[in-house]
């Protein structure tokens, strides 16, 4: 497939203006403010899909963020691939740490920073370049539908009930994503699975309003300081979890399975200077990969109270609020630990103060089979790009709406990740690689091949 290299690289400067044009856009769902802008980026999405080579496209409404659908049907008898991703991006604070501003788009030590570079308007926009790709070359071998959602990066609220009401139109062999990473630039891996997701808002409620702290410091409970002992007492000394019943449905990973995992490469120095830590931290008896890929595991996303502008104000705060979010490994389920995440926070909160939780969003933990054939295809299409068998991983991170897929539409994923760790996603200065998003063109093209062949027999 030599024409796939060809087409690349005549289009090189093409493609990346194009990926900027849709990273220009402040797509940040989270935020009433940029609600025009998830309308921009869901017409830039239809626009792009479009000129790609699509029969049809369309912005379809939902309760929250539009969901762009568009496909290509060669034959209605040819395998048919269904690919996800997401327009909508996280927001872009603090904005004083970023080194250039986060939606202008700029070329750096040969990556591309911006919100939205790798998470996940890169590695989406991958896909419809493939496909363009193979459409222009007359060699797009199967059926291909787009799904582009506005909602991932809260909780993808309105995309089962989509599911639910257009089961006919999204049906496929398989769902192809490309919102994971790899372990390195050099090796290739492939995503098998993905921890759940509980996402709490907690608030602490004093007095009726704000206290002078020297006039009532000492008389009144400060709901800063019972929030703090609050969230500390939700972790041990060995780090693991206090809430009861927590633990209660983990799968169990023997040790055959943990020395298979162990044999991925890791270096523990490269990462820890990489994080400028001088040591890792985590659930005592695991490594630093089993923290992050098979454990779940608590934490504090954000905490405020009282005063915290420039200067002195003291003040005992009538509130303090903090986002607590836990990921969760599969057969935990996302509700039930919300629930007992509720009853707990509020049976250790002490007389003096209010507590009110509410469960933001989440989602079930997800593993993808490795005998599949959209992951011996997605082998072989990694293997033929990068030149080496790539590593079944579970990833620490959460796409809750993969499980939905599974659930709503009976359809496998196979999730092709072409990020890296040091992408800075959900952070300032969030970067891609430029040579990751043209690798990661070129092999999508390959797997639609291989894909399409394995299914033939």
């Amino acid at each position: 497939m030599e024409h796939v290299k060809k087409y690349i690289e005549e289009n090189k400067e093409r493609f990346l203006e194009e990926l900027f044009g849709l990273i220009r856009i402040p797509s940040i769902s989270s935020e009433t403010d940029h609600k025009d802008d998830m309308l921009k980026t869901a017409e830039y999405w239809r626009e792009s899909i479009l000129k790609a080579g699509a029969d049809k496209v369309e912005i379809m409404a939902t309760e929250g963020n539009p969901v762009v659908y568009g496909e290509k049907i060669i034959d209605p008898d040819a395998p048919t691939v269904l690919v996800y991703g997401h327009y909508d991006v996280m927001p872009v604070d603090p904005l004083d740490l970023w080194e250039s501003p986060p939606f202008e788009p700029e070329i750096r030590d040969g990556k591309i920073w911006a919100r939205g570079a790798d998470d996940d308007k890169g590695q989406a926009f991958m896909h419809a370049k493939a496909f363009e790709l193979m459409v222009n070359t007359n060699t797009l071998p199967c059926n291909v539908k787009f799904m582009i959602e506005g909602e991932e990066e809260i909780g993808s609220a309105s995309l089962g009930k989509f599911c639910d009401d257009n089961k006919e139109l999204l049906k496929a062999d398989v769902i192809l994503v490309s919102d994971t990473s790899m372990i390195a630039e050099d090796i290739p891996s492939i995503t098998t699975g993905l921890r759940g997701l509980s996402y709490m808002e907690v608030e602490v409620t004093g007095p009726n309003k704000d206290l002078h702290s020297g006039l009532f410091g000492g008389a009144v409970a400060n709901p800063v300081n019972i929030l703090t002992k609050m969230i500390a007492s939700l972790t041990d000394d060995d780090n693991h979890i206090t809430i009861p019943g927590f633990y209660d449905d983990v799968q169990t990973i023997d040790d055959a399975e943990r020395a298979e995992m162990a044999k991925a490469p890791f270096d523990l120095e490269a990462y820890k200077k990489a994080l400028d830590i001088d040591v890792v931290w985590g659930e005592k008896g695991y490594s630093t990969n089993e923290r992050t890929g098979i454990r779940p595991s608590l934490d504090v996303n954000g905490i405020w109270g009282g005063y915290t502008g420039e200067g002195a104000k003291t003040v005992i705060a009538s509130k303090a609020y903090a986002k607590i979010s836990m990921r969760l490994v599969p057969d935990q389920d996302n509700e039930k630990i919300s629930k007992l995440f509720e009853e707990h926070f509020k049976s250790i909160a002490p007389p003096c103060v209010k507590v009110k939780v509410t469960a933001l969003h989440g989602g079930q933990g997800y593993v993808s089979p490795t005998d599949i054939i959209a992951y011996k295809a997605a082998d072989l299409a990694y293997h033929t790009v990068y030149g080496k068998k790539p590593v079944p991983v579970r990833s620490g991170g959460s796409i809750p709406i993969i499980s939905t897929f599974e659930d709503k539409l009976g359809i496998k994923s196979i999730l092709m990740g072409f990020g890296l760790e040091s992408d800075a996603i959900h952070s300032p200065n969030e970067n891609y690689p430029v040579n990751q998003f043209f690798n990661g063109i070129e092999t999508i093209s390959y797997f639609y091949k291989y894909f399409t062949e394995l299914m033939k027999g």
